[in-house]
């Protein structure tokens, strides 16, 4: 039995987020129903992030266990094949019988929120970013993001439906670069709440228009109340850009 790791990048329009659930097609079921014909066995992947519903990913990651023949290293090549063209596994390889995705020692996430900012919405941009039509102060958003970096309760930034046992969190880093008409926010951190990006920028974005101050902000983050923060903005401008597990190369298995 061989422990087999996937990063895997999807485009996340069709689907209803990453986790199986009884209301729609999602990410993972299409990865578990499309390994179980490849292998001929029940395959169930443990994925690292959970995305909503429209999110996209770049490199999500994903382990399952198999006693397949097929090379850890070639499953992404058989597995692309049987795959729709939505989903692609971008990588394969085996890791250690114990490795998870979810509880390693050091991780960092990072992801990125897109927001077109032009008088019109571009059509082919809507499924990828947020349109606004109305300006924005990118310097007063820039100053108002250094009050969410270092570690902080997040509560403020977090969809109450969140079952999580503790609501703090470290954001290491929270950038925001433009060109053009394309806003990207980036953020990192060792793990993200429910919703906690898309109200993060929700909450960058009433800056930018005026709503709020950058001090505020601070303001905001020590409330560690849902009310006190800016609105969720729309999934379709996500993307999980990549987690970095920080590894030794000694813990790697050869291939």
């Amino acid at each position: 039995m061989k422990r087999i790791r996937l990063t895997v990048a999807y485009d996340g329009t069709a689907y209803c987020g990453w986790q199986v659930q009884p209301n729609g097609i999602t990410i993972e079921e299409v990865i578990n129903r499309k390994l179980g014909g490849l292998t001929g066995e029940d395959i169930t992947i443990i994925g690292a992030s959970r995305t909503d519903s429209g999110v996209h990913a770049l490199a999500n990651v994903a382990v399952f266990d198999s006693d397949t023949t097929i090379p850890p290293d070639r499953m992404a090549i058989a597995l692309n094949q049987k795959l729709p063209d939505d989903i692609v596994i971008i990588k394969s390889e085996e890791v250690l019988p114990d490795w998870h995705p979810r509880y390693q020692k050091n991780i960092t996430k990072t992801y990125e929120y897109h927001v077109t900012n032009a008088p019109f919405p571009n059509p082919l941009k809507r499924l990828t970013s947020f349109f606004v039509s109305y300006h924005l102060d990118i310097g007063k958003m820039r100053e108002a993001a250094g009050y969410i970096v270092g570690e902080h309760d997040f509560a403020s930034f977090c969809n109450i439906r969140t079952n999580a046992l503790t609501t703090v969190r470290r954001v290491d880093e929270l950038s925001i670069r433009q060109e053009g008409e394309d806003i990207t926010f980036r953020i990192s951190g060792n793990g993200f709440l429910y919703n906690m990006v898309r109200i993060i920028v929700g909450t960058l974005l009433r800056v930018g228009r005026g709503f709020y101050t950058p001090e505020q902000v601070k303001e905001i983050v020590e409330a560690r109340n849902r009310k006190a923060a800016g609105v969720t903005v729309p999934p379709q401008g996500l993307v999980l850009v990549e987690i970095d597990y920080h590894e030794d190369e000694t813990q790697k298995i050869e291939q």
